[in-house]
């Protein structure tokens, strides 16, 4: 499954809103399987989104026929677009579906990690990070997925309240951090908190 992740500043942001609703046409699309996002808490006017498609070839095939038509209406509504793919690796926790309809917060944390400590920091996600957070209740599902430089990783986790999120972070973020020796993996980490909005989920 191809992850995609798209960022960018919003400068219009009604416009954008109509626009992104016209993303309904995705539906018909050969392989597409779930888009959702929304606004992030911590950088005024940032809009994150994240897209699922089966394969890399079927992403393709719709950015060559399908994508321009969909995407003219937001031209002028945003600045500073970045747009990241990733292919999954595993689910952080079990049953990963990519449906947004149950949540309420999305967290993304975006790492680059040393190329020596890749194998590492994987297992390190798979046998601390993953069933910490599967542990948590208001945890509903997530996805841990690696870019084809192979030393860039993207971890998304679906929450279904505020609070659930918030207990998680105070009470166990920094000890699991020192178990899985984070420090010594990772180059560079940026993450960000997205309250979902949901006329926005296809």
């Amino acid at each position: 499954m191809l992850v995609k992740w798209m960022r960018c500043t919003v400068v219009d942001r009604p416009g954008f809103a109509r626009a992104q609703r016209k993303w309904a046409g995705l539906l018909g699309e050969p392989g597409f399987r779930g888009q959702g996002g929304g606004w992030s808490r911590s950088r005024e006017g940032v809009v994150h989104l994240f897209g699922f498609w089966e394969s890399r070839a079927f992403y393709d095939s719709f950015m060559a026929r399908s994508h321009d038509r969909l995407h003219a209406a937001q031209l002028g509504t945003y600045k500073e677009m970045q747009v990241r793919l990733f292919e999954y690796r595993f689910d952080v926790k079990t049953g990963f579906r990519p449906v947004f309809t149950d949540a309420d917060l999305l967290r993304v944390a975006h790492c680059r990690v040393r190329p020596e400590r890749i194998d590492h920091y994987t297992l390190m996600q798979e046998k601390i990070w993953n069933p910490a957070m599967a542990g948590s209740p208001g945890m509903l599902r997530g996805v841990f997925a690696q870019a084809h430089t192979e030393d860039e990783f993207l971890v998304l986790s679906m929450w279904d309240s505020t609070a659930e999120y918030g207990k998680y972070r105070v009470e166990r973020v920094e000890r699991l951090a020192l178990r899985a020796q984070t420090g010594a993996d990772i180059l560079h980490v940026t993450g960000d908190v997205i309250d979902l909005e949901p006329s926005w989920t296809v």
